[in-house]
């Protein structure tokens, strides 16, 4: 799938399951809340905190897996309502990591 097949797909989801958009200010929330949601999988997973219970340690992969797809999502929500194209956002930004990096991280002794 493309981006901008995925981008039109949520579209078609929100306008017809979805009734409608929220609004960019409750995305915005609902995103930090996504992403908050991942960061306690990945401390739990690769990190030193502990899962409560048992049941989601288990499960951590597939938990983890359904948390970054909600991040992804509520990404699209945000782009399609902002007009934003995502496909070629992320070239932009290739391009200008790229350009600025292409030296940096090659003489980058940590790495």
């Amino acid at each position: 799938m493309q981006i901008k097949e995925a981008q039109t797909i949520v579209d078609n989801w929100i306008n017809t399951i979805g009734v409608r958009y929220f609004s960019e200010l409750t995305n915005t929330a609902i995103l930090t809340e996504e992403v908050g949601e991942v960061a306690r999988l990945m401390a739990r997973i690769y990190g030193d905190q502990s899962f409560k219970r048992k049941e989601d340690e288990l499960n951590a992969k597939k938990l983890l897996k359904e948390e970054m797809a909600d991040v992804l999502f509520v990404l699209i929500c945000l782009a399609n309502q902002c007009d934003i194209n995502l496909e070629e956002a992320l070239i932009q930004s290739l391009e200008k990591k790229t350009k600025r990096d292409k030296e940096r991280h090659q003489n980058n002794q940590k790495l």
